[in-house]
């Protein structure tokens, strides 16, 4: 970490004869002062067992050199300290955002870990062009336009999408799409879009609908409602029944819109409801997003824990690590209250660049929602214990039948997808004690120039080369959590044969792999397994460790099929113009327009190239080199 002239660093080395616990942390005392700042605690290999922020760094270390008085998780994370490290801020509210933010790159076995954090979706109308596209946005907001969200899932906000287009009729399509079309598309046969592309509807007629969805999203739902009313009375009035019945079902789909947002408060304009639920070591956060007075959908979190946490230090921890690199709302509404409230309300004010408030609502109908919250919480965890036992049941059988020495806590599924060698993509898929960890997923785009076009022994030595080469350059000594127990590969014995070559020259000989292959007729039930030196042998029909197999090599193959797909449509989706050097996505689209298509363009000559709009000289003489050879 870099230090800069508001922040120090200080760290003392272990001592020679490597002591550990309460005595080696008051040794830091002498050189510690009651600035603000961070600790870091390291065991004797020097890995992070915990990351904590203080008021006054001398006066909480002075806490942990007890040695009595502590928790057992406490008392456990001291026996283990072998050194520290320490940073100091300006103020407090620095060390709290410093803290969060090396707890979720450091994750510390100690403390409270927010494991899932993607980023939401939200809405965006596009505001760089004459006809603003309307569409689903995840990631940084660096496009010009007006942003709506979050919303809980890509489902709720495809479902929204999908009657804004019926209220609004607003277009959905590329701007390369846009410019290229001469007649309208199904979208607008099946009334879902107004064809601006074709200049079926005017410019400040289409403005006058862009206004009207950024109203919608902020609330104002029932007056656009009332303003259609009367737009569909007058058509009836005047006898236009084809336009009155227009007005009347986007009315309708305005009505499903509201009702499928579910509990909209009336008192709540914008917050997360936040509630905290923990139960047998375990704990579920519930979150739901209320934005413009409406529910926006919710989202269950289950953070690990270090061992005996207080509900207040959990929902604390959360909330630093959630909005880490989220911007906060105006008011947080939690089922839990935490010591720390005032400095975390100044930290997210920070983020926001605005109030934020916290409330632990007692009455009324903020209450209401934080118990509505509090009750997916409750039920959310007691699914998931459920689900928790079963999958642990599972892995022992999985360690029993292939004669494992425990149950693996990381499995790790191997598949590849092609069409005949082409747009070939590799896919790893992982399981363990919580089911699938689906962001521990990762797919390979298959690079080896050598290979044979369905070469799979080929696909699958480059996958695993590439996947554990990387393994062990980052924890050679194995001690992460990121070492899988057992490997399953989607073949027989051929790809067994591969992989153990694979293992072998990698130095690896003590992780089992099994083959997984389809038995007599391809038939699913007869799958037949298939390790190093031994007999191909099969499971029951009816064992439940079977299905788990079928489940888990099923995983893979629909993750790996997913992954070919979106190669190939990303490869159909490209042009030769994209090879053109000084070709952007401007001059593309404008080459496009003129010519029709990237086969006219290669045939053009260099005065038809020079005539189009936006091309210089220089530049059209540049693609007419590039597709002449240079003549």
């Amino acid at each position: 970490m870099s230090e800069s002239e508001n922040e120090s660093i200080n760290q003392i080395p272990a001592p020679a004869t490597a002591r550990v616990g309460h005595e080696v942390i008051r040794d830091y005392l002498r050189t510690l002062d009651n600035s603000p700042g961070v600790y870091r605690m390291l065991d004797a290999q020097s890995r992070v067992l915990y990351v904590g922020k203080a008021r006054a760094l001398k006066r909480r270390v002075s806490n942990y050199a007890k040695p009595s008085g502590h928790s057992a998780r406490i008392a456990r994370m001291i026996s283990e300290t072998a050194s520290m490290m320490f940073l100091t801020t300006r103020t407090e509210t620095e060390a709290l955002l410093l803290e969060q933010n090396l707890i979720k790159q450091l994750k510390p076995r100690y403390n409270v870990l927010l494991r899932d954090d993607k980023s939401f979706p939200n809405i965006v109308i596009g505001g760089a062009h004459d006809f603003p596209q309307i569409r689903k946005h995840r990631g940084a907001k660096t496009e010009k336009g007006q942003y709506f969200g979050p919303f809980a899932s890509a489902g709720a906000v495809n479902r929204t999408l999908n009657q804004l287009q019926k209220v609004f009729l607003l277009r959905n399509c590329s701007d390369t799409t846009f410019d290229s079309r001469t007649r309208p598309c199904l979208l607008y046969q099946i009334k879902r879009c107004s064809a601006p592309c074709v200049g079926y509807i005017s410019r400040a007629d289409y403005a006058g609908t862009v206004a009207d969805a950024a109203r919608f999203l902020r609330g104002h739902s029932t007056e656009i409602q009332a303003q259609l009313a009367a737009q569909m009375n007058d058509a009836a009035e005047a006898m236009e029944y084809e336009r009155a019945a227009a007005l009347r079902d986007r009315i309708r789909a305005l009505t499903q819109v509201q009702g499928s947002q579910g509990i909209n408060p009336q008192t709540v304009q914008e917050a997360d409801i936040i509630a905290l639920h923990m139960e047998g070591g375990q704990a579920c956060v519930q979150v739901f997003f209320i934005r413009a007075n409406q529910n926006w959908g919710n989202h269950d979190y289950y953070p690990r824990l270090g061992g005996s946490e207080s509900p207040d230090e959990v929902m604390e921890a959360f909330l630093g690590q959630f909005y880490d690199n989220k911007e906060p709302p105006r008011q947080l509404i939690l089922s839990q209250s935490f010591e720390e409230t005032a400095l975390m309300e100044a930290a997210l004010a920070q983020k926001r660049g605005g109030k934020v408030e916290i409330l632990v609502p007692m009455r009324g109908e903020k209450a209401e929602l934080v118990e509505g919250a509090l009750r997916n919480a409750r039920e959310s965890l007691a699914r998931r214990m459920a689900e928790s036992a079963t999958q642990k049941k599972l892995l022992q059988g999985l360690a029993e039948a292939f004669g494992l020495d425990g149950p693996p806590a990381r499995v790790e599924v191997y598949d590849n997808s092609h069409i005949q060698g082409a747009h070939a993509v590799g896919a790893m898929i992982v399981a363990g004690a919580d089911g699938l960890l689906k962001s521990q997923y990762r797919k390979f785009n298959i690079r080896g120039d050598d290979l044979t076009p369905g070469d799979d022994f080929g696909m699958m030595k480059e996958m695993l080369t590439r996947r554990f080469q990387r393994l062990l350059k980052e924890d050679p000594d194995r001690k992460s959590e990121a070492w899988p127990d057992l490997l399953l590969i989607d073949g027989g014995a051929g790809q067994v044969s591969a992989v153990a070559q694979i293992m072998a020259e990698l130095g690896i000989d003590d992780l089992p792999f099994i083959g997984v292959a389809k038995g007599v007729d391809r038939d699913a039930g007869k799958e037949e397994f298939h390790r190093v030196g031994r007999q191909p042998f099969a499971l029951r029909r009816n064992d439940p460790v079977l299905y788990f197999i079928q489940r888990l090599r099923d995983e893979a193959h629909r993750f790996a099929i997913g992954a070919h797909r979106d190669k190939r449509s990303k490869a159909i989706g490209t042009t030769p113009l994209d090879e053109v050097p000084g070709i952007g996505a401007t001059r593309k689209r404008a080459l496009l327009a003129h010519f029709g298509s990237a086969k006219a363009v290669a045939r053009a000559d260099l005065a038809d190239l020079k005539a189009v709009e936006g091309i210089s000289d220089r530049i059209a003489e540049t693609i007419y080199a590039f597709f002449h050879d240079g003549s």
